[in-house]
C-alpha cells in the first residue's frame, strides 16, 4: 500500500476509529514495522486508556457478544443488506458462521466480512507436522490418580514462533464430537507475521503469562499481556507477533460450546466479569500481495497451504462472532463478608456449558487480588475432592494455598475425585494467623475446570519439570485429633 493510498484511507476512516494521531505519525510507525518490528498493520491509539491496559495502543469496541459494525473505509459496509450484487469498493462479502444456522437466535454467532479477496483463494493443502500439539481423542495420554504439578517449561533456545511453540499438557473429550478441551502451553521467541493459523477444532482462550503479544486477526488486532486474556473464535485466521524477546502462557483449546458469561443467579444483574469490559477489535485491513503461509488445524491434523496475499484483508465487518480480550484485573470479585469460604464458582469469568444445566464442559476461573474478612474461618481453599477436574496455572504472584512450589508459569492438575487442598505450611499458617481483614494482592492464579477428566499427555508426564515429590507438601498434615478436648 502506498503512502498516498494509506493516507487517504486514514483520512476517510469511519467514526469508530477516532484517530488521535496524524496520518503522518501513523505512517512513521508503519514504516518502522516494515523494517522488522512486525507486519504492516496500522495501530490506532485509545482516546482514553483503560486501567491495567498499559502500552496498549489499539482501539476497541466493547460489550460481550454485542452486534458490532466496523469499517476501515467509509461506506465499505453495505447499506441495509449483507450480500449485494456488487459490494462497495469491489469487496467480496463472506459469511463466517460460528454456530449452526438453526441455533436459537439468542445463541447464534456469525460475522459478515467484506474482504479484498475471498478465503477460497489459496493453494492446495499439504499435510504438515506440529508434533507437540495433540488433540483429543489421542492415544498418547496416561491415566493416573496422582496429584500432578509442573515447574515452568524452559524458554526455547532456538527461534520458535507461536504455532511451533505450543505443547499439549492434557486433553479430554473428542474434538470431532465438539466436546472437551485441550490444555496447552505456548512459548515463543520469534514473531511470524506471514504465518497464519486457522483452528477448526475449537476456540482458543489465550492466557499470557510472560510478554505481550499482538494477535492480528481477520476482524482486527488485539494486544494482550499478563493479566489479560484473549479469545480467538473457531475458524478465524490470525498471526502472532511478539512485543518483546519472549512470550509464554497457557491456552484452553475449547472443542465444545462457545465460551459465554456465567449466569449470576441471586447475585443479581452485576458483578464478576462485566460485559462492557470485553473488548473487540475494529476493522483493520492489510492488502499486501506477498507470500504467506496458512496452517489449518482440523480433526487434530495439520495442513499447510501457500497464499499470495495476506488473509487479513477484511475492510469491514459486522456481526457478533469475533475475537475479544478481557483484563482480569477488572473482575468484580465476590466473597464472604460473614464466615466460610464460598465455592470457587464465584470466580468464574467464562463458561462453556454442556447440555446439562450448570455442568461445564469448561470453566475459566480466576483467583485475583481480594480482601479476606471472614470471621472464625479457615480462609484458604478447603481440602476438596471434586467431581470436576481442575488444571491450574499461576500468572504472577503467590497462590495462597500453595506458597511454595507453585510458581508463575507453573501448572498443576487434580482430576475428578483426586484429593487436594492447602499444603501443610499453608494450613498451619491459616489456622494460627490473626483473622484481621487481610488483602491478597499482586496475585493472579487461574483454573481450567471441566466435567471430563483432564488426561495428561505422555509429553507432560515425561517432562523433567514434573514434580516427583509434589505430594510431600501434605506430609506435615498429621493427626490433630483430641477426643478429650473439643
Amino acid at each position: 500500500m502506498s503512502r498516498v493510498s494509506l493516507t487517504r484511507m486514514l483520512a476517510t476512516a469511519s467514526d469508530n476509529l477516532s484517530l488521535n494521531q496524524t496520518a503522518g505519525a501513523i505512517l512513521d510507525r508503519l514504516s518502522m514495522q516494515r523494517c522488522g518490528h512486525g507486519p504492516s498493520f496500522v495501530p490506532v491509539p485509545l482516546s482514553g486508556r483503560l486501567v491495567g491496559m498499559a502500552n496498549d495502543t489499539y482501539s476497541y469496541q466493547s460489550g460481550f457478544g454485542n452486534e458490532f459494525a466496523t469499517q476501515a473505509l467509509s461506506g465499505a459496509l453495505p447499506d441495509g443488506q449483507n450480500s449485494p450484487q456488487k459490494a462497495p469498493y469491489g469487496l467480496y462479502p463472506e459469511l463466517l458462521s460460528g454456530t449452526a444456522f438453526t441455533t436459537p437466535r439468542a445463541a447464534t454467532r456469525r460475522v459478515w466480512f467484506y474482504r479484498i479477496r475471498p478465503s477460497v483463494r489459496h493453494s492446495r493443502f499439504e499435510p504438515c507436522a506440529v508434533p507437540h500439539w495433540e488433540t483429543a481423542p489421542t492415544a498418547r495420554v496416561v491415566v493416573t490418580p496422582e496429584q500432578l504439578r509442573w515447574s515452568p517449561l524452559p524458554t526455547p533456545g532456538a527461534s520458535v514462533d507461536f504455532i511451533d511453540g505450543i505443547r499439549t499438557m492434557a486433553c479430554n473429550g473428542d474434538s470431532n464430537a465438539r466436546s472437551g478441551i485441550g490444555v496447552l502451553l505456548y512459548a515463543a521467541t520469534a514473531s511470524a507475521p506471514t504465518r497464519f493459523l486457522c483452528n477448526a477444532d475449537g476456540e482458543m482462550l489465550i492466557v499470557p503469562q510472560q510478554g505481550r503479544v499482538l494477535l492480528h486477526t481477520e476482524a482486527g488486532t488485539l494486544e494482550a499481556g499478563p493479566g489479560e486474556i484473549a479469545v480467538i473464535p473457531r475458524g478465524y485466521k490470525f498471526s502472532v507477533t511478539l512485543q518483546g524477546d519472549v512470550a509464554r502462557g497457557y491456552i484452553c483449546e475449547n472443542y465444545g460450546a462457545l465460551f459465554d458469561l456465567p449466569e449470576l443467579g441471586p447475585i443479581g444483574s452485576n458483578a464478576l466479569a462485566n460485559p462492557r469490559d470485553f473488548l473487540y477489535p475494529v476493522a483493520l485491513y492489510d492488502d499486501r500481495a506477498a507470500s504467506a503461509e496458512l496452517v489449518f488445524k482440523t480433526m487434530g491434523k495439520f495442513f499447510t497451504c501457500a497464499l499470495s496475499h495476506s488473509p487479513l484483508d477484511v475492510v469491514a465487518w459486522h456481526g457478533n462472532y469475533a475475537p475479544y480480550k478481557y483484563d482480569l484485573r477488572r473482575f468484580n470479585t465476590i466473597g464472604s463478608i460473614s464466615y466460610d469460604h464460598p465455592d470457587p464458582s464465584i470466580f468464574t469469568v467464562l463458561t462453556s456449558q454442556t447440555n446439562t444445566p450448570g455442568v461445564a464442559n469448561a470453566d475459566f476461573v480466576i483467583f485475583p487480588p481480594r480482601w479476606l474478612v471472614a470471621e472464625n474461618t479457615f480462609r484458604p481453599p478447603w481440602f476438596h475432592r471434586n467431581v470436576m477436574s481442575e488444571f491450574m496455572g499461576l500468572i504472577y504472584g503467590e497462590y495462597d494455598a500453595k506458597p511454595d512450589g507453585f510458581v508463575p508459569g507453573g501448572s498443576s492438575l487434580h482430576n475428578s475425585m483426586v484429593a487436594h487442598g492447602p499444603s501443610a505450611e499453608a494450613f498451619d499458617k491459616a489456622t494460627q494467623s490473626d483473622l484481621a481483614p487481610h488483602k491478597l494482592d499482586d496475585t493472579m492464579a487461574f483454573m481450567f475446570e471441566s466435567c471430563h477428566n483432564i488426561v495428561p499427555t505422555e509429553f507432560a508426564l515425561t517432562l523433567p519439570q514434573l514434580h516427583k515429590n509434589y505430594a510431600d507438601c501434605w506430609d506435615g498434615l498429621v493427626s490433630r485429633f483430641t477426643p478429650d478436648q473439643p
